[in-house]
């Protein structure tokens, strides 16, 4: 052998002693490998799997809209916008004909608290189904439970039988199809587009969910005033054939999931275990905790700050609503084109501090051009804050865990949303509508800020 400055050295020889003894610390070291508890991942990425790699999009476009590469994702993708565009349809004429029956907001209330408990009831045995059994089938048959729930609610429209409590038990039905179905959607991103696109995935269905979220609504209005609520539901019921037939037409590889023999009850366990005493998944799943709890609560008083702050009337209300889901599609197209870009700690501290500090302003704020300009950027912060904690649990839990996983994240995203409205509506209507939205504001600033001083490794992931 010849050393780096050219001169030659003897290499010496491994004796019969040491040649056995790396023998066997081989073999010790192959055995512990075999018999360490591992979960099953999919197998290695091939030239047809969606984690093969491929070069960086150089168009910003391009690398936008870089998931939509995969013929998996790009069915899901089309069959769920139209499938939410009739989701929101369905919500706008669903809250508008109760109200039309009841002229009561408190049975308003009882609809919306109907649709939502599921999700806090029933995510974590959600997250054990989603683990145990494909995703697609499951999916497949969430997308038809609603579909059916769609049609049904619309017969009882047309037959003219319809109360109030009927649409509150299809709502309750419709929340805990959706309690299964949106931890087994989010779970399933990672099996269409791999981990190298999973940040893009999850921006952009952000923003095809805050597009059908402008959308919907102005198709449901046009509907209502030409042809009546059950129409709505009707319409609802036909766009759920698109994100069906998307995933029927799907080519995915076969699915290992986690093992079916033990108890329901000890793998729900053992995926709260992990985040609790996972050092990166706790934090952000608090963090989304604290955010939706108490930040988001402004959103439930947008009515009365455009009623009576700011003396914008309905046209401002509907303005101010439509500024937030701007700024949040904004957000989503901006995390969608950073790509698999290696700084995501940083988008989120971002984020983080971005959104509560405009939730700040909005109340403090006198003027409606002024509040509106805070409500998009607002917006934008909730949705870099949210996309990225949400691919950084992702990236970070095994794949045997991740249903369960996101069974959890869903319920803090989901579930703590009408808890954080209700607190921000009692603090409102004690001190004042600013103070109720400066209240959670604040809180969840402190946190935030706790969180940069107190964990400073969220800064640094990857």
């Amino acid at each position: 052998m010849v050393t780096t400055d050219g001169t030659p050295r003897l290499v010496s020889q491994p004796s019969l002693a040491e040649s056995m003894f790396h023998r066997r610390k081989a073999r010790f070291v192959d055995n512990r490998m075999d018999s360490a508890p591992q979960f099953q991942n999919p197998p290695p990425a091939t030239a047809d799997s969606p984690d093969r790699v491929e070069p960086e999009p150089r168009l910003p476009w391009a690398r936008t809209f870089a998931s939509l590469q995969h013929r998996n994702y790009r069915l899901f993708f089309f069959g769920q916008l139209v499938s939410l565009v009739g989701t929101w349809m369905q919500n706008v004429a669903q809250l508008w004909m109760v109200y039309a029956l009841t002229n009561s907001p408190f049975k308003l209330g009882v609809v919306a608290f109907c649709a939502g408990v599921p999700v806090l009831a029933f995510s974590l045995w959600a997250g054990v189904v989603a683990d145990r059994v494909p995703k697609r089938r499951l999916l497949l048959l969430t997308q038809t439970a609603m579909m059916t729930l769609a049609f049904i609610l619309a017969a009882d429209v047309f037959l003219g039988t319809v109360q109030w409590w009927h649409v509150a038990i299809l709502a309750f039905l419709l929340g805990t199809a959706n309690a299964f179905d949106a931890p087994t959607r989010q779970a399933f991103v990672v099996e269409m587009v791999g981990r190298r696109e999973l940040m893009n995935a999850i921006a952009l269905n952000s923003a095809m969910f805050n597009s059908a979220r402008i959308i919907g609504p102005a198709l449901a209005g046009v509907t209502l005033a030409a042809v009546g609520t059950a129409w709505c539901f009707v319409l609802n019921g036909v766009s759920f054939l698109a994100v069906i037939t998307g995933l029927a037409l799907m080519d995915v590889k076969p699915y290992v999931g986690a093992a079916s023999t033990e108890s329901p009850f000890k793998q729900m366990r053992e995926g709260v275990s992990y985040i609790w005493h996972q050092p990166t998944v706790r934090p952000l799943i608090t963090l989304v905790a604290v955010s939706n709890m108490f930040a988001m609560g402004y959103t439930a008083l947008l009515p009365a700050f455009a009623q009576d702050v700011l003396h914008a009337g309905t046209v401002g209300y509907g303005l101010m609503s439509t500024a937030v889901g701007l700024g949040a599609l904004s957000g989503a197209l901006v995390i969608a084109s950073l790509g698999n870009y290696q700084h995501k700690g940083l988008v989120l501290t971002a984020g983080n501090l971005l959104f509560p500090t405009m939730v700040l302003a909005v109340s403090l704020s006198k003027s409606f051009h002024l509040t509106m300009g805070f409500l998009v950027v607002a917006g934008l912060g909730f949705m870099t804050q949210n996309a990225t904690a949400n691919t950084l649990v992702q990236t970070t839990v095994p794949d045997g865990l991740r249903g369960r996983v996101m069974s959890v994240y869903m319920m803090v995203f989901q579930g703590l949303f009408p808890i954080g409205s209700l607190i921000a509506g009692s603090v409102a209507e004690k001190f004042g509508v600013p103070a109720g939205a400066a209240f959670g504001g604040t809180i969840a600033l402190a946190y935030d800020l706790y969180l940069f001083w107190r964990v400073p490794q969220i800064r640094r992931l990857r």
